[in-house]
């Protein structure tokens, strides 16, 4: 008698290395039947934007060369998960399906649908970690609540055993039976009328190999300098691997014990420490999520929802085009529309200067990154862009402001990262290209500079925005008692 398939049913685990829901799949002797199911239609979900789907692509493109490789065929379907998993277990008779657990608000509700489901039809259903370096539920403060507070989580999380280490690929994988399977191409994933992803194709490689060569490049020519060049947006100071690590093409315990390693023999350099730090902060996120599954769309402090936001569509699209006339924010800005990615200080940068210059919600600013992101992570976007705002789980107090200015001088010194992504400005010379309106008539006309023609004039006053934020946080003040 032929054994039943196992259906492995990837999600944001794009990868064989270290893949503990396919290793379950092979392990148990059975045939194998990899799937991936594009669901724009489960309520609740944040569904794949316009750059994560251009990742996503290319991605699934890499798996399903490599799943070939080994011997299976990726299945793709579209529709609703709980139904397409249902319909695939019945045509193929299978015994279970494994898939990573995933720690969305309606991912989670999916996981607990499937459950049920699948075993009124005889078919196990096993959840495996191999997102995050713990699982959110497994960290608890000594008062048993979850953690609000990044310091103690940081330190809870490294106080025990290390996260465990990565496993490798199967050397091959018994195929299951053939069965009906979507085209890549006909998903649409790719922009045609426009094709706005030549800087993404240029800027990146997606895939397991991809992500994999990353790493070895941050570890060979970066991770030492790290704590110090990775607020350097002039220089390629970080690791690029966010990307890699939201689409599980890597895995949080391969890139951990890849660090461990590479200082092995020698005390941790604060660059590789610093780092580790960065990585646990991401389980942070995850952990608030999912124990706080409403803060992707409303104020984990209930009392910012008293927050006095305006709305301004023109202020607003000037932000996302990199037209606000402050130089490091549209900088980044069109970094971001051009590669899909931004470098993490400037995002700190672009969101203060939305949230507390423009006063414009913080969740309009976490819906345009989630568009045009590559590295779009809903935990990761929520808490950092609350962080920001001051209304999140240990978040930057709401009174620091950032001056645009002093943050171009003090992190692009040179002005060469301005100078990359605001061509109009390269004629400028350091520190006047960081606040143009404040140079000689002459050096600007020199420089080929007309404000308000060729490059724009500060669509707010600094010094007046600021006052204007720290009045409207007065109000949330009041409104806590």
């Amino acid at each position: 008698m032929s054994k039943r398939p196992h259906v492995v049913w990837f999600r944001q685990d794009l990868r064989l290395t270290d893949q503990p829901a396919l290793r379950a799949a092979v392990d148990s002797g059975h045939p194998v039947i990899p799937v991936y199911i594009l669901d724009d239609e489960t309520p609740g979900a944040w569904r794949i934007a316009s750059a994560s789907r251009w990742w996503l692509h290319h991605s699934l493109q890499a798996l399903s060369a490599a799943l070939q490789d080994k011997g299976a065929t990726l299945v793709l379907r579209r529709g609703s998960i709980v139904r397409e998993l249902q319909r695939l277990g019945r045509e193929v008779d299978a015994e279970a399906v494994h898939c990573s657990q995933s720690f969305e608000p309606w991912a989670c509700a999916v996981e607990n649908d499937l459950a049920r489901e699948l075993s009124e039809h005889g078919i196990q259903f096993h959840r495996h970690a191999g997102t995050l370096l713990h699982q959110p539920e497994t960290l608890r403060t000594k008062a048993g609540g979850p953690f609000k507070v990044y310091t103690p989580f940081w330190k809870a999380l490294t106080s025990g055993a290390d996260p465990a280490k990565p496993t490798r690929a199967p050397s091959a994988i018994t195929p299951g039976p053939r069965c009906k399977s979507e085209k890549l191409d006909d998903w649409a994933l790719l922009p045609s009328r426009p094709d706005w992803a030549a800087g993404l194709r240029e800027t990146w490689a997606p895939g397991e190999a991809g992500a994999e060569q990353r790493l070895e490049a941050f570890l060979d020519e970066t991770v030492a300098g790290y704590a110090k060049s990775r607020d350097r947006p002039d220089q390629r100071g970080t690791s690029r691997l966010s990307p890699h690590l939201h689409f599980g093409e890597i895995s949080p315990q391969r890139v951990w014990h890849a660090v461990l390693g590479h200082a092995q023999g020698h005390a941790l350099g604060s660059g590789a420490e610093t780092f580790l730090k960065e990585l646990v902060w991401r389980d942070f996120n995850h952990h608030l999520l999912f124990h706080f599954p409403h803060i992707p769309e409303k104020p984990f402090r209930p009392e910012f929802a008293a927050y006095p936001w305006k709305t301004s569509p023109a202020k607003l699209r000037a932000w996302q085009r990199g037209q606000t006339g402050y130089p490091v924010v549209d900088a980044g800005m069109r970094e971001l529309w051009h590669t899909g990615f931004m470098h993490n200080r400037v995002r700190m940068i672009v969101a203060s200067f939305l949230i507390k210059h423009l006063r414009l919600s913080w969740q309009q600013g976490e819906e345009w990154f989630w568009d045009t992101l590559v590295d779009a992570d809903l935990a990761n976007n929520a808490g950092n862009w609350q962080w920001v705002a001051g209304s999140g789980a240990d978040a930057s107090p709401y009174f620091r402001i950032f001056n645009p200015m002093k943050q171009g001088v003090t992190f692009d010194p040179e002005g060469d990262y301005v100078r990359k992504w605001v061509p109009e400005l390269s004629r400028l010379a350091a520190p006047d290209i960081h606040a143009p309106w404040g140079a000689a008539e002459g050096t600007l006309k020199t420089a080929g500079i007309i404000l308000g023609k060729t490059y724009p004039k500060p669509i707010v006053d600094h010094a007046e925005a600021r006052a204007a934020a720290l009045e409207g946080y007065a109000t949330v003040k009041a409104a806590s008692g």
